[in-house]
């Protein structure tokens, strides 16, 4: 065998394994992204949320005036939201929120001139509307994480993520009680 057989050889080995480990760096990067971008998503939707409440509340507080404990709670709640350091503050906020919102339309429902109200509809039907996109941007994001997830603690990935990537976190049922079956009884 000519003396430079050896050389090429391993030169190419290096170079392969050079481009895998490239590559695979350069998935987790892409995963990492994705996950920015789901947590964007959640954000906005979030964000437009918060935008509808105050229109929502001034609308309840116009025919039940007398319910302010439940507008003050749907006021903090919403500021609890907006001024969460970590995602996972908002994440946490963002259900005790999405409670308080039904505890709203509870009130609301004991006044039939509100229900009637237009403006009242509207709010509601974009308000649930907008849940509907926060659902769906959250069940993105958990795919995205999982992504992430399986990228650096599977094999080689977890080779080369080493300790700059960590694992995410995604988003769980708000409580203990949401992941049972609700009693129906008639």
């Amino acid at each position: 065998m000519p003396g430079w057989v050896v050389p090429v050889i391993a030169v190419a080995v290096v170079v392969v394994l050079v481009v895998v480990w490239v590559s695979i760096y350069n998935g987790i990067v892409t995963a990492d992204n994705k996950c920015d971008n789901a947590w964007q998503t959640i954000d906005a939707q979030l964000q437009r949320r918060s935008d509808l409440i105050p229109n929502l509340v001034e609308t309840v507080r116009g025919y039940a005036s007398h319910e302010s404990a439940t507008l003050a709670a749907v006021t903090e709640a919403r500021a609890a939201v907006d001024s969460a350091p970590t995602p996972e503050a908002k994440m946490e906020a963002s259900n005790a929120l999405t409670d308080t919102l039904r505890s709203l339309f509870a009130v609301a429902e004991n006044y039939p001139d509100l229900k009637a109200n237009a403006n009242f509809a509207q709010l509601q039907s974009e308000l649930a509307d907008t849940e509907n996109r926060i659902s769906y941007a959250r069940m993105s994001f958990n795919d995205m994480v999982l992504e992430y997830n399986n990228a650096i603690e599977t094999f080689p990935g977890s080779l080369v993520a080493g300790r700059k990537f960590k694992p995410r976190n995604g988003f769980e049922a708000a409580s203990p009680d949401a992941r049972e079956a609700p009693q129906v009884r008639f």
